[in-house]
């Protein structure tokens, strides 16, 4: 006979990290739990505000990103099932470091962050996995600011397609020149010349923020070996970090 909780249970095993407990651990964690839906464009968090809340995406894709004097930004970290936004808690901080913005809408689950401090100090087994996950972040975060810095916008921009397309595991995505601007840092002309250069090559295609990835082997040659690092430390991590 099928327990109460096992669709609450099916629901946020949607997430990577909550899967990645073993039972009694998410099981405790269930009533804290709720799950929402989160629309595009939404901001989650901003740097400097009381984290009130942790979100563990299922479907949906959430763009990190680090900011200077308001309106400088810079994509540091693409959090979707594999991961959550707010693991600084993990650490001790109370307050956010980083924008997170929805990038694709969908669903998560959500828990009230004094809660959760509570449920990560009394799990082991919780500790351990965020503490592995909080490591990959950084050394996320670390190769695309070195990225950021050496290659080219091109390079960049095939990087950046090519982790979402990673992410979402479709060739098929919608993203403005305004949110690519924002998450490599540079003005929308930029992005407007650098697709162009990868539509040209027969890559992608662009029109009016719809993207279709057109040749995965061919975009990846296009991109900076950042790509493979990134794709290793990010999408990869929970089929090494959980066995």
């Amino acid at each position: 006979m099928n327990s109460p909780a096992a669709p609450m249970v099916a629901e946020h095993n949607a997430n990577l990290l909550l899967a990645a407990l073993p039972p009694e651990d998410l099981a405790r964690m269930l009533p804290a739990l709720d799950q929402v839906q989160v629309e595009v464009g939404a901001v989650l968090c901003e740097p400097g505000d009381p984290i009130r809340h942790i979100y563990f995406p299922h479907d949906c894709l959430v763009s990190v990103m680090a900011v200077a004097e308001v309106r400088m930004t810079l994509e540091v970290g693409l959090v979707g099932r594999e991961g959550m936004i707010g693991a600084t808690v993990t650490l001790g901080h109370d307050t956010t470091q980083v924008r997170a913005v929805v990038q694709r809408a969908g669903s998560a689950s959500r828990i009230d962050a004094d809660l959760f401090r509570a449920a990560f100090a009394r799990s082991p087994a919780l500790q351990r996995v965020l503490y592995r996950y909080t490591d990959t972040l950084l050394a996320q975060a670390i190769q695309i600011a070195v990225c950021s810095r050496y290659h080219v916008l091109e390079a960049r921009l095939a990087r950046s397609l090519l982790v979402t397309r990673d992410r979402l595991q479709s060739d098929r995505f919608h993203l403005t020149h305004e949110f690519l601007a924002h998450a490599l840092g540079v003005r929308r002309v930029g992005v407007t010349k650098a697709a162009s250069a990868l539509q040209q090559q027969g890559l992608i295609n662009y029109s009016r923020g719809n993207i279709e990835i057109l040749d995965p082997e061919g975009l990846a040659q296009a991109a900076c070996t950042c790509y493979e690092i990134v794709r290793e430390v990010g999408a990869g991590v929970p089929a090494r970090l959980f066995v």
